[in-house]
């Protein structure tokens, strides 16, 4: 049986805090009473919009083993004896996290990138699972709350950690890879991703090169090859305490290399070359950006001394999560139309991925490729211009209609022929009714933009009105 997450011993060492006599165990942790379990320790975070004191009674209420609040704020629940009392409840959490880390004999990797981290850590999840109890970011918990949360949910029995690790300015990556302290460090990639807040792409590198910098001394860096970054990334790697750099890519050098990818409507099939050694897998997911990201998978399931084997087989379980390029099949009238949600989020490189993917849906006779498409969002005065630039991946992958969302959306309905765009709006709340009316049996649907975009609305309407079941398959003739 395991132990416990958390003992009364335990917090005490790691936070000096007060504990309240109602306080035995904690079996886990959360910050939202929306999602608390029974026996999960609630920390009453002070976000930007909420104060967590303001839902310790309904934590409690909800079976809270105690509750992580503050000396200022600690009277306002003087009744309570499940109550852990602390200076700072987020520096609290913090300690827990180091202290999570610190007793563990976990092998940990640790995931950044402009692009594919979530889905790189849901894959590295999901091959590492396989092989040995595993702990992982759940959603995309990896900012200044979501890291060290994720680290003080660790079980001490963990054999392998995965962590995502995000950022949108400079210098934001390394305090958290400082308490993660990662065996290995994945970089995804590098893109013009919040460029609005740095000076240039090399800001952007330097800034993901961060994540090197809290390397367990000998641990392994793992870098993409193809990008054009990849000398700026390796540089802060050899000035870490790495052991080792692995690279991943398409290119010749890659000692993780994809001689051969073919994207299928819903997978992906990889002939690649591991250290020399052939190896064949599917993924069970469809689009280039997949499949190179599995081998970021691969070279860090490697360098944790993982099986490469068993990694590779668990890639054809893989399911791309809601938001991230879930399909389901729409029921419109007698036949069906393909829905693809990519509405999480979007900037330039994730945009032309899921372009993309939605030319490589095989259609029937008459059928159409439409996509949805909402603002990308902190780009800064390369906006407009990147905007207009996706004209050219919308018509290579053979779209057939464009609906657009936002005032950066005008610069990319100014670069396509007027017959390619159904509708341009302010919002996508906008945009409903007019994608609801033109879909038809037999088209494929992707909605994509930035998160503030709310996109995803367009397709919570889409599968209410019309039902939705989860595909496996796509359209064809």
């Amino acid at each position: 049986m395991n132990s416990p997450l958390w003992t009364s011993d335990e917090i005490k060492a790691a936070t000096g805090a007060r504990i309240g006599s109602g306080f035995t165990k904690g079996t886990g942790a959360s910050i939202d009473t929306r999602t608390l379990e029974p026996g999960d320790l609630y920390f009453a975070i002070k976000g930007d919009v909420h104060d967590g004191h303001d839902f310790v009674q309904a934590a409690l209420e909800k079976g809270a083993s105690a509750a992580v609040v503050s000396e200022e704020k600690a009277p306002e629940f003087a009744g309570s004896d499940r109550l852990i009392v602390v200076p700072d409840v987020l520096e609290a959490m913090r300690q827990m996290g180091r202290a999570a880390r610190a007793r563990t004999g976990a092998r940990i990797v640790a995931v950044t990138g402009s692009v594919g981290k979530t889905g790189t850590k849901e894959a590295m999840r999901l091959a590492l699972s396989r092989q040995g109890a595993t702990h992982a970011s759940v959603a995309s918990y990896n900012n200044h709350w979501g890291v060290p949360l994720t680290l003080a949910r660790m079980p001490r029995e963990t054999a392998f950690g995965v962590f995502e690790i995000g950022m949108n300015h400079a210098h934001e990556i390394l305090p958290l890879t400082g308490m993660v302290r990662p065996h290995v460090a994945v970089i995804t990639t590098v893109e013009p991703v919040h460029i609005e807040f740095f000076p240039s792409l090399w800001g952007i590198a330097d800034a993901k090169g961060e994540i090197f910098s809290g390397l367990e001394p000998g641990g392994t860096a793992v870098i993409n090859r193809d990008n054009g970054y990849f000398e700026r990334m390796r540089a802060h790697a050899l000035a870490s305490a790495a052991g080792r750099v692995v690279t991943f890519g398409e290119h010749e050098a890659a000692d993780i290399r994809a001689n051969r990818i073919i994207v299928k409507p819903d997978h992906s099939v990889v002939d690649a070359t591991i250290f020399g050694q052939p190896l064949t897998y599917r993924i069970g997911t469809a689009g280039r950006h997949h499949a190179l990201n599995s081998l970021s998978v691969l070279a860090a399931s490697h360098a944790l001394g993982a099986d490469l084997a068993l990694a590779a087989l668990s890639f054809a379980e893989l399911k791309p999560p809601v938001g991230r390029g879930e399909r389901t099949m729409l029921t419109i009238g007698d036949g069906e139309a393909l829905l693809i949600d990519e509405s999480y989020n979007a900037n330039p490189a994730s945009m032309r991925a899921a372009l993309a993917n939605l030319g490589a849906v095989e259609l029937g006779r008459g059928a159409r490729r439409i996509a949805v498409l909402g603002d990308m969002k902190e780009l800064g005065e390369t906006g407009p211009r990147l905007h207009a630039e996706l004209a050219e991946a919308i018509k290579s992958n053979g779209i057939d209609l464009v609906f657009a969302a936002g005032a950066l959306m005008q610069n990319l309905v100014d670069a396509l022929p007027k017959a390619m765009v159904a509708a341009h709006t302010d919002t996508s709340a906008d945009l409903v009714d007019a994608v609801c009316a033109v879909v038809r049996p037999g088209d494929a649907v992707t909605v994509k933009g930035s998160l503030s975009m709310k996109m995803a609305l367009v397709v919570k309407t889409l599968k209410e009105r019309y039902g939705a079941s989860p595909t496996a398959h796509a359209l064809k003739g």
